[in-house]
């Protein structure tokens, strides 16, 4: 399945994307799609549905049919760093010998298309394409073996970056990684059954219709059950929350000179199957 949310910014209703590409209405059969909704059981009921029987909503997803993230409210948004050795190379880091955790503020997230904002006194806002994990099944101190069982899905993040606040200005990566609109999320929530094979997504971003990433998650350094089993060791997973598994090469600091965003720019990311963004990039105010 694919699972979204469309309709206006905080009033988002639940839906589903049928075979046509057409939005059904799940408005009467669940409160969202979040929460308990991705539990396992929760996720069955909607695939025992019939898509033919529920409402269709007019308008075409992401052209004239606004979407909003595809997980509502989401509890945590874990974020892990250097995850792709080709770009902890470009950002002259060393490889992790475990997985960087951080996070994004849940206030950050958004519709795949809202435009993002450039924060105020930004001069190093960067692009990274990565592939978010949705958790179903609440658990905690999980194994590896098992970790699949408790993830309901797949979808597209841009972990938009602040990279002076980041790196420059002491203390955590967070300062620089959940300002407002750096957490575009969908389109849709593809479900675990419908990914063939995760450890083999091409990923890609351009700007301005110029390609700047080009990666495949075969490059992961640790892969989806393996993050999944560590950030569990730390904090119980929920329903809802979801795991951004880094980025490839390609982001603006690695660039020689490093390239960074402005203003006025269009941003275009996608993963194979699980669809892709268009976001106009707005200069400070």
């Amino acid at each position: 399945m694919k699972l979204l949310r469309y309709g206006p910014p905080g009033a988002e209703k639940p839906g589903l994307l049928d075979a046509d590409g057409r939005v059904r209405d799940l408005s009467n059969v669940v409160a969202d799609i979040g929460g308990d909704t991705l539990r396992s059981d929760g996720l069955q009921a909607l695939r025992d549905l019939d898509p033919g029987t529920l409402p269709v909503v007019d308008g075409t997803p992401q052209k004239d049919l606004r979407l909003g993230a595809c997980v509502g409210g989401i509890g945590k948004f874990i974020c892990i760093g250097l995850n792709y050795a080709d770009h902890a190379a470009e950002a002259g880091m060393p490889i992790p010998d475990e997985p960087i955790i951080f996070n994004k503020w849940t206030s950050s997230v958004q519709g795949p298309d809202d435009p993002i904002q450039i924060p105020r006194g930004s001069t190093k806002t960067d692009w990274e394409v990565e592939l978010g994990v949705v958790i179903g099944d609440p658990g905690a101190y999980i194994d590896e073996a098992d970790a699949m069982n408790h993830v309901a899905g797949f979808c597209v993040i841009n972990d938009v970056s602040e990279r002076e606040y980041q790196l420059e200005r002491g203390g955590s990566w967070d300062k620089g990684k959940g300002c407002d609109t750096f957490g575009p999320t969908g389109p849709w929530l593809v479900t675990r059954d419908e990914v063939a094979d995760m450890d083999n997504l091409e990923m890609w971003l351009d700007v301005d219709g110029a390609r700047q990433q080009s990666g495949n998650t075969s490059t992961l350094i640790f892969r989806v059950p393996h993050l999944v089993a560590y950030c569990s060791r730390f904090m119980s997973l929920q329903p809802g929350d979801v795991i951004s598994t880094g980025t490839p090469p390609g982001v603006g600091m690695g660039q020689k000179p490093p390239r960074f965003l402005k203003g006025g720019e269009v941003v275009s990311l996608g993963i194979d199957g699980l669809g892709q963004q268009t976001a106009s990039v707005l200069a400070a105010s």
